[in-house]
């Protein structure tokens, strides 16, 4: 009966058309991320309505401060996912389980880092950013609760990544969608009732967070198949923490570079004031969940399990399949919101100077969504045969370099939002046309082991 279970839980991802294991696997990934992003934009949605505009600044000036610490540990552990997804479609089950205990012990590790470094560098980095000073106080206060509890949420993230590299999406669905709906109750209580005001929100989070990653803990802890956790085996094992690193620092400091180069960005649009804050953290927490399904579609826990079985036909095709199904999605997605896009921003803020910038950042972002496509299956792609190095490069080239020269540039010549507003979008095209044209000039053989 266990062995049973077991199979519907994890998914072999080496047999079976492609497109039905891509979607297989993405759908509750898909919803899963849906649910996790619900978390901060609830937070938005409350305070904006119950707090005010400039409580929803703050809340959405925070996402490029927290990404920033966030990226790099989402990096290791993407390291971390490819590592076990090869070891599990070459039935390594011993490798897997090494690498297992290893995760869990350098996520304890990198929660404590990430607290502490983050509750030490929050006041300089809003200061970096300029942010104005009739949101400051609040900004700090959300963000040092935040990161108070921030390891619930590295613990789950990690949790999830072990059994999503298994193939098993399902239950990280399960678990957010109970705390997802657990933070949205505790929000209403701690602001709207209680009147807690922005840290009621943080605190709302972290209690959220918490409890998920006790449920993933939890279910990894009393799973009966190779990649369980076994709490008295869970230590950094040299060999596998090598390797660890080896993949996943390439893509640990690509997305932190990256999310800390968006302090900038958010300096530029701090100069506006707080209402165009505002309509850019309403358009943010739009972008990020109709993103969301995009990057769901992310083809490298099958590049990895394919490339473990030595499948490289099946490789090459999901980067194929991939995209032409998230262009499908990306379309499908854009198209009513860019239609309605006014009134989903009246749902974070109704001040009529809000409702104008949002209305603006998404009609002019979202077209955009064709490229995202492209850079994200083809980075998934890289990842999932074990080459971090590339996608990290260009990703950092595309989304830091060019996009800081085009902003200082640009601002030299107008003052237009507009105009701050294209270096996101300049930066995705760039960088799929550079990752398009390293994976061309792949050869995926070289990658076996």
């Amino acid at each position: 009966m266990e062995k049973r279970q077991h199979k519907q839980k994890a998914v072999l991802m080496t047999e079976g058309p492609i497109w039905r294991c891509l979607l297989l696997f993405a759908l509750p990934l898909m919803a899963g991320n849906l649910f996790q992003q619900l978390y901060n934009t609830v937070d938005s949605i409350v305070v904006g309505n119950f707090v005010g505009k400039e409580a929803l600044a703050a809340v959405g000036s925070t996402d490029s401060v927290i990404n920033t610490f966030i990226g790099f540990f989402s990096g290791m552990s993407t390291g971390a996912g490819v590592i076990i997804s090869q070891y599990y479609g070459g039935k390594k089950e011993e490798k897997v389980s090494i690498a297992v205990q290893t995760t869990i012990a350098l996520t304890l590790c990198m929660s404590i880092l990430c607290t502490v470094l983050a509750l030490l560098l929050v006041p300089s980095l809003l200061r970096l950013m300029g942010t104005p000073d009739d949101v400051f106080p609040e900004t700090a206060t959300y963000l040092r609760i935040y990161f108070i509890g921030v390891t619930g949420l590295l613990f789950y993230n990690m949790g999830a990544g072990i059994l999503r590299a298994v193939g098993d999406s399902r239950r990280p669905l399960y678990f957010l969608i109970f705390c997802a709906v657990l933070n949205t109750l505790l929000d209403l209580l701690f602001v709207a009732v209680l009147r807690f005001g922005i840290a009621g929100a943080a605190w709302a989070t972290i209690l959220s967070q918490g409890i998920s990653a006790l449920l993933t803990l939890f279910v990894l802890t009393r799973e009966k198949a190779c990649y369980r956790i076994i709490w008295s085996k869970v230590r950094l094992d040299p060999s596998m923490t090598k390797k660890i690193f080896f993949l996943g620092l390439p893509a640990a400091i690509q997305m932190a570079v990256t999310s800390f180069s968006n302090v900038f960005v958010q300096a530029y649009i701090n100069r506006f004031g707080s209402a165009a804050m505002a309509g850019w953290s309403s358009y943010g927490k739009l972008d990020k969940f109709c993103v969301l399904p995009i990057q769901s579609l992310c083809v490298t826990t099958f590049v990895g399990q394919n490339l473990g079985a030595r499948k490289i036909d099946r490789v090459r095709q999901s980067t194929k399949i991939g995209t032409l199904l998230c262009f499908t999605v990306a379309i499908i997605i854009t198209i009513p919101v860019l239609i309605f896009a006014r009134p989903l921003v009246s749902m974070f803020n109704r001040t009529p100077e809000v409702l104008d910038y949002g209305t603006l950042f998404i009609r002019l972002e979202m077209p955009f969504y064709l490229a995202l496509c492209v850079n994200q299956v083809h980075a998934g792609t890289l990842r999932g045969i074990g080459n971090t190095k590339a996608p990290m490069v260009i990703m950092m080239s595309c989304f830091i370099v060019f996009r800081q020269i085009y902003l200082y540039t640009i601002t030299q010549f107008t003052d237009s939002v507009i105009a701050v507003a294209l270096g996101y979008p300049l930066g995705w095209v760039l960088c799929s046309i550079c990752l398009f044209t390293y994976y061309r000039h792949t050869k995926l053989e070289t990658y076996l082991r």
